[in-house]
């Protein structure tokens, strides 16, 4: 049985953080937004709703700005009997400040649950629970254990004997990182939250709420031993299909089918004769011609590849048409690759 599930709280409630732009994903964002980017086929923000349902989660909220209307429509949809419910930003206001708009929808007194629509993790929730509630702390902080050459990417926690934070460090250099703990944006808190976020103003967590806790000594902790990363870059929605191949994480899809030399996940286009080398996935309606190779990609949807084209390390967003070949490329949706003519193609045209 899935450890997530069983969570005795039947009224848990959740937001979703989502009004990103997901400018470090451009172009694959320049007309999908963050949280219906696929991985392996499915949209993050559907792996998500799928795995709050196993933990009982029945209402969600999300905060919505880029490209809200394909956001909404497609959670207000879902097929996970869960009741969504949004909120559409006009300016962007922290972290913080979108939890504070969406006040409303939580009850006073309860614990609940906040995420950031980009995360993909195998996280325990229940356990961090148990821990919230043990604790008395308004919030209590996913953390995780990274190797210490990373902690310049990430904000940085210390935490005391028992578990609490004493200190943030945003993104430290190695040699001034006091831990090598990340703050994983996976938090659970209490309705006194609210109290220490105003309304109609610009507030972040890392910011604004969190140093203000701290002198409360009311953050805690729980550490996450289960696989945990987020799709906010380009490199890390690459690896995001390399380690569900590589069974580092765990979410439903199609079907793995090996080859001689790599693996593929299809949703159903068509395939007669491609050339498979390491792990690669391939969306819905592509039409793909013949002797085609792929390596280590990514293909959305409704994407035309012409017969001997070679495509390695790329992402190709929706209705793309290549036919040409394509390294370490990520596309845009819509996006046309011809064949660079040769010399003596050239030659003969004139």
């Amino acid at each position: 049985m899935n450890k997530m599930k069983d969570l005795t709280n039947k009224s848990l409630k959740a937001m979703i953080m989502a009004a990103g732009v997901g400018s470090r994903l451009d172009p694959l964002t320049q007309t999908v937004p963050k949280p219906l980017v696929p991985v392996c086929n499915r949209p993050v923000i559907d792996i998500l709703l799928e795995k709050l349902a196993n933990i009982g989660v029945k209402d969600v909220i999300a905060n919505t700005y880029y490209l809200a209307e394909k956001i909404i429509d497609y959670c207000k949809n879902n097929k996970y009997g869960i009741n969504f419910d949004y909120i559409k930003e006009e300016t962007l206001s922290g972290t913080a400040g979108g939890l504070k708009k969406c006040q409303y929808f939580f009850n006073k007194g309860e614990d609940f649950l906040v995420l950031s629509a980009d995360g993909l993790s195998d996280a325990d929730i229940k356990r961090g629970f148990d821990i919230h509630k043990k604790s008395g702390a308004i919030a209590t902080i996913g953390i995780k254990k990274i190797p210490r050459e990373e902690v310049s990417h990430f904000g940085v926690v210390v935490t005391d004997e028992s578990g609490f934070i004493k200190e943030f460090q945003e993104k430290p250099a190695i040699e001034d990182a006091k831990s090598n703990y990340i703050n994983t944006g996976i938090y659970i808190f209490n309705y006194e939250i609210f109290k220490f976020i105003p309304e109609n103003t610009f507030y972040d967590f890392a910011k604004n709420v969190f140093p203000e806790l701290l002198k409360f000594h009311k953050i805690n902790t729980f550490e996450i031993n289960d696989y945990w990363t987020d799709i906010g870059t380009l490199e890390q929605y690459m690896q995001s299909m390399q380690d569900l191949f590589n069974g580092k994480c765990h979410f439903k899809h199609e079907p793995i089918t090996r080859t001689p030399e790599g693996a593929y996940i299809n949703a159903g286009s068509l395939i007669n004769d491609v050339k498979f080398v390491g792990n690669n996935t391939i969306g819905t309606n592509c039409k793909i011609g013949k002797n085609v190779t792929l390596k280590n990609s990514i293909i959305w949807d409704n994407v035309v590849i012409g017969d001997n084209v070679v495509i390695s390390d790329s992402v190709v967003a929706s209705g793309c048409t290549v036919n040409r070949d394509l390294t370490s490329v990520v596309t845009g949706a819509e996006q046309v690759f011809e064949r660079d003519i040769t010399t003596t193609e050239k030659l003969l045209l004139f």
